[in-house]
């Protein structure tokens, strides 16, 4: 829908259109008289949420899912993302966040029932529990690449912009490709095919993504998300590097038999104290590792997305600064118990949205709809209990 009060931006038109080549046409009319230039317009994205506003409805949330028992989350979940989505905003237009929470909450509650049953087998260990977490783990293991297809299907037909659905038109034997094959060969190859299973499972992603009846397709390489993989792994080994140096030379001070040194408890208690700065040292370069592999395969992705033909996607946000904000965002929320969390994520949100743009040689009204299907809530449900990460 739109709104007055956020008025419609006034789209960048710039006039490099050959060196930008949104279009195929100029392909297609190599021998005939050259067309003149596509005027390109660029859209940005907006987010217009507050943390005060976002921590009323978070706040709310939280109390009404644990005096409910759980029973709550399907509408907390919904609420969240009608107010993530409707905040956001391109063209004048806001998303829109569509699905129904009767239908997540039949999904939860039977993926909740299985997901109690394999936690209640584990501690009781009643007669029989190895078969009943056998084979609700295997089932899972089997059915993850489905729930994954059924879950991006789900969101997708819940997300809407001028009131058209976007649609995923995944199947299932890509899902199995993208999300088993390529995982059991990251698994195999001690994680040496780890960055090739990230390039299959954002082309996945991608090209069966759709808005209306213009289809997705991605320019994306396998090879920028090894460099990808590469620097984030230099970091973690220059951390280790650069903290392991002075924490072991202190150690070996420490409980060297030099008087200067001091007594053999504060030799221990040092030594304790050592090791504890420098794991805590390597996890937060892991995390940040991890945030930028995160924010830096997000920025190439949509770098490398097309839709329709006339429209792509651009980021200009920094991965660096995103990891930045992820790790300091997990300090806060620690240091406050949870408190700081509607901040860190309208925090997290400003900034990822506030460098992304739509680049388009057609108006953005001219997408037709398509018949959009219905789609149940199982995978969703199960991605949201079993926290499993889509990447985006």
């Amino acid at each position: 829908m739109s709104d007055p009060s956020f008025p419609p931006t006034e789209p960048e038109r710039q006039a490099d259109g050959p060196r930008v080549n949104l279009t195929k046409l100029g392909r297609e009319h190599a021998n005939l008289a050259p067309l003149p230039a596509p005027t390109i317009s660029t859209y940005p994205l907006g987010f217009t949420g507050t943390a005060s506003e976002f921590f009323r409805l978070w706040i709310v949330n939280t109390a009404l899912s644990i005096i409910t028992l759980g029973l709550y989350t399907p509408w907390a979940r919904v609420r969240t993302r009608q107010y993530f989505y409707g905040h956001t905003w391109i063209d004048g237009h806001n998303f829109e966040y569509t699905a129904n929470p009767v239908a997540l909450l039949r999904s939860y509650l039977i993926v909740a029932t299985f997901f109690g049953l394999y936690t209640l087998a584990t501690n009781i260990q009643f007669q029989g529990w190895e078969w009943v977490v056998g084979i609700i783990g295997v089932s899972f293991v089997a059915l993850y690449p489905w729930l994954v297809m059924k879950s991006m299907r789900f969101l997708a037909v819940s997300t809407a912009h001028r009131g058209l659905h976007f649609r995923f038109h995944g199947r299932a034997g890509g899902a199995y490709l993208a999300y088993g094959v390529a995982n059991i060969a990251a698994g195999l190859s001690s994680s040496l095919a780890l960055p090739w299973a990230w390039f299959m499972q954002r082309r996945y992603q991608v090209e069966n993504a759709a808005f209306g009846r213009a289809r997705a397709t991605f320019r994306g390489d396998v090879g920028n998300f090894y460099i990808i993989g590469l620097t984030a792994l230099g970091l973690v080994i220059g951390a280790a590097v650069v903290l392991a140096v002075p924490v072991i030379a202190g150690i070996a001070l420490l409980t060297s038999d030099d008087s200067f040194s001091g007594s053999a408890d504060e030799g221990f208690y040092g030594v304790i104290a050592g090791v504890a700065v420098l794991y805590l040292a390597l996890l937060a370069a892991y995390s940040l590792a991890w945030q930028y592999i995160r924010g830096a395969t997000l920025k190439l992705v949509l770098n490398s997305t097309e839709l329709g033909g006339v429209v792509r996607t651009r980021a200009t946000f920094s991965p660096w600064m995103l990891a930045w904000i992820g790790l300091s965002n997990a300090a806060v929320q620690v240091v406050t118990l949870g408190l700081a969390t509607p901040w860190a994520a309208v925090r997290r949100t400003r900034y990822l949205l506030g460098g992304i743009q739509v680049l388009a040689i057609a108006s953005l009204d001219d997408f037709t709809a398509d018949i959009t299907p219905g789609e149940n809530a199982f995978g969703e449900a199960a991605t949201e209990l079993l926290d499993i990460q889509l990447g985006f």
